[in-house]
């Protein structure tokens, strides 16, 4: 048995996340085309970010609001590979993120997709992003202000409560 530390076990399980995310996703294009592929893949990210969100409730460590969403939602980030800035914007908890590299889209490069980058990110980061505003309360409401994968600098999200 080969034996891989604690960080090469990240990466492992990580890469197959991202593969496998990827992966199904061509094949639903090769077989159905993008379009088909795309609608599909967003109700998959009606669901993912409600899964994700509440693992990080569940380990008790934040409840519902704007405050519990900033801990859950950027430790996700940061667990994914994403590097932001995220700040404070309001006394009521409100906040901002600044995302000056995104995993996925950079891995929509690697795979010579780019083009397709914008299309999909357009729509799948709005979805994600709206799922994980409702899931902790229904009064938060965000907005996308700027996408890399729209030819930004960065990528800018607003959360806040209304």
């Amino acid at each position: 048995m080969i034996r891989l530390s604690d960080k090469q076990i990240e990466e492992y399980f990580h890469r197959s996340y991202t593969t496998v995310d990827g992966l199904w996703f061509m094949k639903i294009e090769e077989k159905y085309g993008f379009d088909t592929a795309l609608d599909i893949d967003n109700e998959v990210w009606k669901v993912m970010p409600k899964i994700q969100a509440r693992f990080f409730k569940s380990l008790g460590k934040a409840d519902d609001g704007i405050d519990g969403l900033f801990e859950c939602l950027t430790t996700r980030l940061s667990l994914e590979g994403y590097k932001f800035k995220a700040e404070k914007t309001g006394s009521g908890g409100d906040f901002k993120l600044t995302v000056n590299v995104c995993p996925w889209h950079n891995l929509m490069i690697k795979s010579g997709r780019e083009k397709l980058s914008s299309k999909i990110g357009g729509l799948i980061c709005s979805t994600e992003y709206s799922v994980w505003a409702t899931e902790f309360g229904p009064n938060i409401r965000f907005e996308l202000k700027d996408q890399i994968c729209q030819g930004s600098q960065y990528c800018i999200v607003r959360f806040y409560s209304t």
